[in-house]
C-alpha cells in the first residue's frame, strides 16, 4: 500500500480524489496549501498530488521541498505552457482538471511503479557489491533436493519463512531464491544484517524517521530479509509483530501509521526457541516468523555436492582473478573430502580463492588449499592446539580467538578461521568474546 499526499484547496475535488485513491487501497493524507503540506514531512510519502494554483505558493513549490518524493501536478488551467513549465521544474507528470478517474489512476500507478523499480535497482546495486558463493543453488544431494522442493512450494506464497542453518550455509541465497519464486520478484529484495546494526540504531534503520524511510519501506511491494533476526532488541521485535499482524509501521517520531506491503523472511543460526525460553526473543513473534521453517544442511552433510560446488566456485574465482585452465588434483580432492568445513560454503569459497592466488601451476594441490586431509569431521585443526584435546567447534573458536587476537587483525583472524569478518563478529557476540581494546591492532 502506498502513502499519498493530496494538496488541493477545493474540498470537493480533494474529497473526490481521496475516495478514488482509498478505494484502490492507497493510504491518503490531505493539505490545502503548500505551507500546510510542508508540516507533514514530505519524505514520508510515496507520491504527492498537488494542484498547480493554490493559496500562497504554487504547487510546483513542493518539488524542491519533497526531495526524492515525486510530485504529480494537476490544474484546471490546462495548457501546453503550464505543462511544460511544471515538467521543467521537476514534476513527474501533469493531469488536467477535471481529471478522468482512469487517467488519474494510470498516472498514479505508473509513478508508484517507477518508484518501486528505483528501490529495486538500488537494492540490486547493493547486492552486486556483495560476494555471493554462487548465483544459483548448486547440489543434488537428498538434503538439497528437499530444500529446493520446499522453496518451490512456499516461494510463490506470502507466507513468512524462517531460514535456519550454520554460518556460511547460504541463508541469504535461499532468501533470494524464495523472492525470485514469488510474485514479488519484480519488486525489491532488501537484506538487513541485523547482527551488524548497533542496538540503538535498529529502530531508525528499519522503520525510518520523520525525514527518511527505513529499510522496511524500501521493501514495500517486495521482500524484506532479516538476517540473524535473533539479534534484534525487544522494541524492534514488538514493532515487527505489529507489522506482521496489521501490515503497518510507525516511523520514529511519527504518530501516523503507514501501510506497507512486504513479505518477511528471517534467518538465524542461533537457537531461537532457546532464546524464547530465556526471555530474549518474543514467543509470539517467533511463531509469526516460523510459519514455514527451512533448515539448510551444513556442507559436511553434502558430500555428494562438494565436487560440483568446488568446480563452480573454481570457475567463478578464475574468472574473477583472470586465471585459466586451473583444476584440482586428486590429492586436493582427498583433502577437501576429509575436511569438515566449519565455515561451510562461504569457507569453501574463501579457500578456493586463496588457492587460485597461491598456485603457480595449473593443478591446485593440498598445500594451496591449506587443509589437513586427515582431520576428523568433529575437529578443527588449523590452530596449534593439542591434538589430543576433543574440543567442540565453539571451544575451538573461543580459544583460537583469545590466543591470537593480540597478534592478528580481525581480517587475519577471520581468514584463518575460514569465515567472513561478519561471521567473526556474530560469533564474538554470541559467545561473549570481547574485542581488543581501542588502540590495539585491528
Amino acid at each position: 500500500m502506498s502513502h499519498i499526499l493530496i494538496v488541493e484547496d477545493e474540498p470537493v475535488i480533494r474529497g473526490a480524489l481521496r475516495k478514488l485513491l482509498v478505494r484502490h487501497e492507497h493510504s491518503v493524507a490531505e493539505a490545502d496549501s503548500v505551507e500546510q503540506a510542508r508540516e507533514q514531512h514530505l519524505n514520508q510519502f510515496d507520491l504527492i498530488i498537488s494542484d498547480l494554483r493554490l493559496p500562497g505558493e504554487p504547487g510546483t513549490a513542493l518539488i524542491d521541498s519533497a526531495g526524492a518524493t515525486p510530485v504529480l501536478i494537476m490544474t484546471s488551467y490546462a495548457s501546453l505552457r503550464s505543462a511544460v513549465d511544471a515538467m521543467r521544474q521537476g514534476a513527474v507528470d501533469y493531469i488536467p482538471k477535471p481529471f478522468d478517474h482512469d487517467e488519474m489512476l494510470l498516472a498514479v500507478e505508473r509513478v508508484l511503479k517507477e518508484g518501486r523499480l528505483n528501490r529495486g535497482n538500488r537494492a540490486l546495486r547493493r547486492d552486486m557489491e556483495r560476494s555471493y558463493p554462487v548465483h544459483n543453488m548448486i547440489g543434488d544431494s537428498d538434503a538439497m533436493q528437499e530444500l529446493k522442493h520446499r522453496i518451490h512450494r512456499v516461494g510463490p506464497t506470502n507466507t513468512p519463512v524462517l531460514i535456519m542453518g550454520e554460518s556460511g550455509t547460504g541463508k541469504e541465497l535461499t532468501a533470494r531464491a524464495l523472492h525470485e519464486q514469488s510474485e514479488r520478484a519484480g519488486g525489491p529484495l532488501i537484506s538487513v544484517q541485523c547482527a551488524a546494526l548497533p542496538k540503538n540504531l535498529q529502530l531508525t534503520e528499519l522503520f525510518g524517521d520523520e525525514d527518511s524511510a527505513g529499510r522496511i519501506e524500501e521493501a514495500d511491494g517486495g521482500t524484506l530479509f532479516l538476517d540473524e533476526v535473533g539479534e534484534l532488541n525487544s522494541d524492534v521485535q514488538s514493532r515487527l509483530l505489529t507489522l506482521l499482524t496489521h501490515h503497518e509501521i510507525h516511523r520514529q517520531g511519527s504518530l501516523s501509521p503507514r501501510k506497507v506491503d512486504v513479505r518477511i523472511l528471517a534467518s538465524s543460526q542461533l537457537d531461537l526457541p532457546g532464546r524464547v525460553a530465556e526471555g530474549h526473543f518474543r514467543q509470539d513473534l517467533y511463531y509469526r516468523l516460523n510459519v514455514m521453517e527451512l533448515t539448510l544442511p551444513p556442507l559436511r552433510d553434502r558430500q555428494d555436492d562438494l565436487q560440483r560446488l568446488a568446480n563452480a566456485l573454481l570457475a567463478r574465482g578464475c574468472e574473477k582473478l583472470n586465471r585459466h585452465d586451473l583444476y584440482f588434483t586428486d590429492a586436493a580432492w582427498q583433502a577437501m573430502v576429509g575436511y569438515s568445513w566449519p565455515g561451510n560454503v562461504r569457507e569453501l569459497e574463501n579457500v578456493i580463492e586463496r588457492a587460485i592466488i597461491l598456485t603457480e601451476e595449473d593443478g591446485i594441490g593440498p598445500s594451496q588449499l591449506g587443509l589437513n586431509p586427515n582431520r576428523t569431521p568433529q575437529r578443527v585443526s588449523r590452530a596449534s592446539l593439542d591434538p589430543s584435546e576433543d574440543l567442540s567447534l565453539e571451544d575451538y573458536f573461543t580459544r583460537f580467538v583469545m590466543e591470537n587476537q593480540d597478534s592478528m587483525t580481525e581480517t587475519e583472524l577471520a581468514q584463518k578461521l575460514g569465515i567472513s569478518r561478519k561471521s567473526l563478529w556474530e560469533r564474538r557476540q554470541r559467545l561473549g568474546i570481547p574485542r581488543k581494546k581501542a588502540g590495539s591492532r585491528r
